[in-house]
C-alpha cells in the first residue's frame, strides 16, 4: 500500500523527506499518525523515525522553513520537537529497548526501523510510512497492523505477556484503543492482561488516571470498565467499583448488580454530556452501596444512606485516584450527596419549600443533577422508564416554577453577616451567625421573599428576641 499521495497535500513530509535526502537519513512516519491515516482519522501529531540522530534531522527540517518554526531539543532522550503550523512534530532516532524487572524505563540503544517497530506497544502503532526517494509513500508493516485494523483488533507485535511485564502501562492503552476505536482485543493479548495485572503496581497514580480518563471520555465507557474488569485490572487501582459487583439473594429476594448498573447509567449520561466529572458523578454516584447493604425480611435489601456515605467517599477516592481535589470534587460529591433528593419531589402535595431547598443545596449544578437523576433510571420494563421519566419532567415544571419566582438558583443571603455587625454593633461571633441562618430558613420555608427588605424586617425582629438593639439604621 503506498500513501504518497496523502503525504503530497501535506507540506511538512515533503520537507522532511528532503531533510533526510540532504543528510542522507533513513527516515520515516510512525506510530499514531499511521494507524489514524489508515483509519480516516484526524491527527496533528506526527511522529518521525530515522536510523540516525533525530535531533540532527529535527534541526534540518527546520532550516527548510527558513528557521521561523519553534525547534525544541531533548538531548537526554535524543529527541526534539517542531511545531508547524497546526502539526506538532516530534523526531528520534530509531531504537531498541530492554527492561528491568522493578522499572517501565526501558535502557535504549541505537536501533534498526525494524528493531524500532517491534518495541512497539501494538500493530496498529507498529507501522510505518517510508519518506525516502526510492519508495516514498510506501507502506512498512512487519507485524501485519493494517490487517489488525481492518479486523478491528488490538494485539502486541511481540509476546504479550513479556510486553505487558516490561511496561504496564501499555495494558491500560490495550483497553483504552479497544474503547475509543471499538476494537476488540485479540484473545492471547488480552489473557496476558489477567496475568500481569498485578504488574500495575510499579505504575503511578497519576499515569493511570490520565488513561482510566481517556476511558470515561469515549462514547461507551461501559466498554472499557467491562475490560478492565474481566482484564482483572479495575481491581488493581479502584477496588470500591469492583465491589458494586455481584447480586446477593435472600429467600428469593435480589438486588440488581450495581456494577452494571453503574455502567449503564454513565453510558446514559455519556449521551446528554460530555462533561468529565459528570461522569465521574455517574461513576460514583452509588459507590457507598456495598457499605450500606441490609436485608430486611419485609421490604428486602436497602442501602439507606448511601448517597451521604457516597459523597464522604469522593475526596478518599480523588485524593488516591490523583484526581483534582479542587471545585471538580466538590462539585461530584455534591451530586453524589443530592441524586435520590429530587425523585422524592414528584409528588403533587411536594411543597415549595422543598424545591427551594434543592435549589439553594445544588445551586448551578441543579441542571447536570436533573441529567444524572434520569440517566439514573434503569430497567427492562420500557413503561416504568417512560413513568419516571415522565416524573422528572414534574419535577423540572416546578424547579422552574419556584427558581423563577424565588431565585433560589446559587441562592446569597440578602442580608450579610458585615450588615448584622453594623447595625447591631457586634463583634464576629456565634449571634451573627445564627441571625443570618434563620433569615436564610425563613426564606427557604417561603416565609418570607428573598428580598433586602423583607429580610432586614426579620433581622430587626430576631435581634430583639435576642435582646439587641439597633444602633445604626438598617
Amino acid at each position: 500500500m503506498n500513501f504518497k499521495s496523502q503525504l503530497d497535500e501535506v507540506e511538512v513530509f515533503s520537507k522532511v523527506a528532503q531533510a533526510a535526502k540532504n543528510l542522507r537519513l533513513e527516515t520515516y512516519v510512525v506510530g499514531g499518525f499511521v494507524r489514524d491515516l489508515v483509519l480516516g482519522r484526524p491527527c496533528k501529531d506526527i511522529d518521525f523515525t530515522c536510523v540516525g540522530s533525530g535531533i540532527k534531522l529535527a534541526e534540518e527540517v527546520a532550516k527548510q522553513f527558513d528557521y521561523h518554526v519553534p525547534l525544541s531539543v531533548f538531548k537526554n532522550f535524543g529527541t526534539a520537537m517542531l511545531k508547524v503550523e497546526e502539526y506538532e512534530l516530534e523526531f528520534v532516532g530509531a531504537r531498541k529497548e530492554s527492561y528491568r524487572l522493578e522499572s517501565r524505563k526501558p535502557i535504549v540503544e541505537d536501533g534498526t526501523l525494524q528493531e524500532d517497530l517491534e518495541r512497539r506497544d501494538f500493530t496498529i502503532n507498529a507501522m510505518a510510512i517510508s519518506l525516502n526517494e526510492e519508495n516514498f509513500g510506501d507502506l512498512i508493516d512487519p507485524f501485519r497492523g493494517l490487517a489488525d485494523i481492518k479486523k478491528k483488533i488490538i494485539r502486541t507485535p511481540l509476546d504479550a505477556s513479556i510486553t505487558f511485564s516490561d511496561d504496564p502501562l501499555r495494558m491500560l492503552r490495550a483497553v483504552r484503543f479497544a474503547s475509543q476505536l471499538d476494537f476488540d482485543i485479540e484473545p492471547d493479548t488480552f489473557f496476558a492482561l489477567a496475568d500481569n495485572a498485578s504488574r500495575l503496581e510499579i505504575i503511578s497514580s497519576e499515569r493511570i488516571i490520565v488513561e482510566l480518563n481517556k476511558i470515561i471520555l469515549v462514547k461507551k465507557p461501559s466498554y472499557g470498565f467491562k475490560l478492565l474488569f474481566a482484564g482483572k485490572l479495575l481491581q488493581e487501582f479502584f477496588p470500591e467499583m469492583v465491589a458494586l459487583q455481584g447480586v446477593d439473594s435472600v429467600d428469593d429476594k435480589s438486588h440488581k448488580d450495581n456494577f452494571y448498573h453503574t455502567l449503564q447509567v454513565l453510558d446514559n449520561v455519556c449521551q446528554v454530556s460530555n462533561d468529565l466529572y459528570l461522569r465521574w458523578a455517574a461513576i460514583l454516584h452509588d459507590i457507598a452501596k456495598p457499605a450500606t447493604k441490609r436485608f430486611n425480611t419485609k421490604v428486602g435489601w436497602t442501602f439507606h444512606g448511601h448517597e451521604d456515605k457516597g459523597a464522604r467517599m469522593v475526596p478518599e477516592i480523588f485524593r488516591r485516584l490523583k484526581l483534582p481535589m479542587d471545585e471538580r470534587m466538590k462539585y461530584v460529591q455534591k451530586l453524589v450527596r443530592l441524586h435520590l433528593r429530587p425523585i422524592a419531589l414528584i409528588k403533587d402535595e411536594v411543597t415549595d419549600s422543598a424545591l427551594r431547598r434543592l435549589l439553594f443545596d445544588a445551586g448551578d449544578a441543579i441542571d447536570d443533577l436533573m441529567k444524572l437523576c434520569r440517566a439514573d433510571v434503569t430497567s427492562k420494563n420500557n413503561k416504568k422508564v417512560k413513568r419516571y421519566l415522565e416524573n422528572f419532567d414534574k419535577v423540572d415544571e416546578k424547579l422552574l416554577e419556584v427558581e423563577e419566582k424565588d431565585q433560589m438558583r446559587n441562592f446569597q443571603p440578602p442580608i450579610s453577616g458585615e450588615e448584622v455587625m453594623q447595625v447591631f454593633n457586634l463583634e464576629p461571633s456565634k449571634i451573627v451567625g445564627e441571625i443570618k441562618e434563620e433569615i436564610k430558613e425563613a426564606i427557604l420555608e417561603g416565609r418570607i421573599h428573598n428580598n433586602p427588605i423583607e429580610a432586614r424586617e426579620l433581622m430587626i425582629k430576631i435581634a430583639k428576641k435576642k435582646g439587641l438593639t439597633p444602633v445604626n439604621n438598617p
